[in-house]
């Protein structure tokens, strides 16, 4: 699913405010800060050969993970195996590669076999960054069932029964079905299960878990669409458990690609102010963020959705300069302003 994506796949492309306007713990940020800069001891990457390998999510959908992992083996028996390393590549936002990374933190500081690590949930995620945006979980749920899915590899590969040892394991093959979010390619037997694993009420707690329902909303109450799934899924409670929106929101159209470039920033910001909220981006994070590490960036030029930028400082000569304007700069300026900004490093 990733490959060939690169260094693309690191970026924290895809949220629609940035890191000011969520709010965001500090560990949070210092997480995500520290992954994207490769700092000792973060795990942005991939294992070669790994002992266990999942994926979760969608390049379309706007978020993707794969988790590697490898273990220490045990001389007889598998599932005493050990996991001494973790990594993941992370197509997704600020919140998605921070919990990338604090699921391979927990996993570190556990010591876990890959059975044991499958007590790890998108909760304790959560609980590690003190805390996520509500419109986020989904991130934290994102890196529990890539791990899931690389755990359920490993046995495949190291010949365990998981069924065996009671172990619930949902793999791709067991969830196809009726697809109901189109959107995001989210299937009817997945989204009944999340629903039931992380108690989702309404189909706002299903968009904010899972995401689905959270592009078109043309599934949201249309006949088999989210709202059947939930009185489905929660009919023995006799309906006096289900929190249901009074004044539900009416579905939108779909939303259709349009390969003609629309004038930059949108009809409603002309050429000055375009410029004007990309200097006060750079201002108000992007360079604060830079200079902490004692480096700089300044603008050279704007021509249209190009920004051409310059490094200084201690990012001037940088091996991980490319790194830190395509995941630094051009990630926030496409969430601060607009996401066809492309930053050109001079």
């Amino acid at each position: 699913m990733l490959d060939g994506i690169g260094d693309m796949t690191r970026a924290g492309f895809g949220d629609k405010g940035s890191l000011m306007a969520w709010q965001y713990s500090e560990k949070t940020k210092q997480l995500f800060m520290d992954a994207v800069h490769g700092k000792p001891g973060t795990h942005l990457g991939e294992i070669e050969d790994p002992d266990g390998i999942g994926e979760h999510g969608s390049i379309a959908c706007g978020d993707a993970m794969r988790f590697t992992f490898r273990v220490k083996r045990h001389d007889t028996d598998p599932t005493k195996d050990v996991i001494t390393d973790a990594r993941y590549l992370t197509f997704g936002c600020t919140s998605a590669i921070a919990a990338s990374e604090a699921l391979c933190m927990l996993i570190k500081e556990g010591e876990y076999t890959p059975i044991h690590a499958l007590s790890i949930t998108n909760e304790d995620i959560v609980e590690y960054l003190d805390g996520l945006p509500e419109q986020k979980i989904h991130c934290s749920v994102m890196g529990a069932e890539a791990l899931e899915a690389a755990v359920f590899n490993w046995a495949q590969r190291r010949g365990v029964d998981l069924a065996k040892l009671g172990v619930d394991i949902h793999s791709d093959e067991q969830e196809e079905g009726r697809i109901v979010c189109k959107c995001f390619s989210l299937s009817e037997p997945y989204i009944k299960r999340k629903i039931k694993e992380l108690n989702l009420r309404t189909i706002p707690d299903i968009t904010g878990a899972i995401k689905a329902g959270g592009a078109c909303m043309s599934c949201h109450h249309t006949p088999g669409g989210l709202q059947d799934v939930l009185d489905e899924v929660w009919s023995g409670t006799g309906g006096s458990e289900l929190r249901v929106l009074t004044n539900p929101i009416p579905p939108m159209a779909p939303v259709v690609d349009n390969p003609i470039p629309e004038p930059v920033g949108g009809a409603s910001l002309s050429p000055y102010q375009f410029a004007k909220k990309v200097e006060k981006a750079f201002e108000d994070y992007i360079r604060p963020m830079v200079q902490r590490d004692g480096g700089d960036v300044e603008i050279i030029d704007i021509k249209g959705n190009l920004v051409y930028c310059q490094l200084g400082g201690a990012c001037a000569n940088c091996a991980a300069a490319d790194k830190t304007v395509k995941m630094l700069v051009e990630r926030h300026l496409k969430e601060a302003v607009d996401e066809r900004i492309r930053v050109i490093q001079v």
